[in-house]
């Protein structure tokens, strides 16, 4: 019998190997070794997350919430480092969400089966 948790582990050690991933990481230590950046990158995560659990706890965003998080879009978006680590990150997503599907296939067909 195949132990799932065995092949996860598995494919959790391909995707460190990954293409994407060691792109990821070379781009986020770019991004690190840069004060500029580094700075930059944390004030726009620190104001995601603030945003991300606001909105889960059901508050309302205030409008100068919404303009702060606007403006550190944006100037995230000048800085050379951290635009390519963002690239890489909606890559390793992609990836992400493909091999979702792969592993979601097998409840999909069931249903489908069972609907039939």
């Amino acid at each position: 019998m195949v132990n799932v948790y065995d092949q996860a582990n598995a494919l959790e050690s391909a995707l460190r190997e990954s293409e994407e991933f060691q792109q990821m990481q070379e781009l986020y230590s770019k991004v690190n070794e840069d004060p500029e950046s580094k700075k930059m990158f944390d004030e726009f995560r620190d104001i995601q997350m603030t945003l991300q659990q606001k909105q889960m706890q059901g508050e309302e965003l205030l409008e100068e919430e919404i303009q702060q998080a606007q403006t550190s879009a944006q100037e995230i978006e000048n800085d050379e480092n951290i635009k390519g680590l963002m690239e890489a990150e909606q890559k390793m997503s992609q990836l992400i969400q493909d091999l979702n599907r792969v592993i979601m296939k097998p409840i999909e067909e069931l249903y489908q089966i069972n609907n039939q």
